[in-house]
C-alpha cells in the first residue's frame, strides 16, 4: 500500500507547478458540486424519464450547454499570465 501512494506523490503535488491563483481553483471540488447541483435542478422538473437515454440526454445537454459556457464566456483558468 505504501508503494502505491509513493508513486502518486509527483501527480498529486503537481498542482504547485500552477499559478498561485490558479491553485485554489484547482484544489477544491466547486466545479463538479455546481454542475452535479444544475443537472438535478434541471431534472426535477421532469421527474420521470420514460427510459436511461433520455435521462442521458437531458444530462449531457446540460454539460454541453456548460461547456460552451466556459469556452466562449468567462474563463475559470485564465490561461493569459501563461
Amino acid at each position: 500500500m505504501v508503494n502505491g501512494m509513493e508513486s502518486k506523490i509527483l501527480e498529486d503535488l503537481a498542482i504547485f507547478s500552477f499559478l498561485t491563483a490558479h491553485q485554489r481553483r484547482l484544489r477544491t471540488a466547486n466545479g463538479p458540486e455546481r454542475l452535479n447541483r444544475e443537472v438535478h435542478r434541471r431534472s426535477r422538473v421532469a421527474v420521470l424519464f420514460p427510459n436511461e437515454a433520455s435521462c442521458l440526454r437531458l444530462v449531457t445537454a446540460i454539460d454541453m450547454e456548460i461547456s460552451e459556457d466556459w469556452e466562449t464566456g468567462r474563463a475559470y483558468l485564465g490561461l493569459d499570465k501563461y
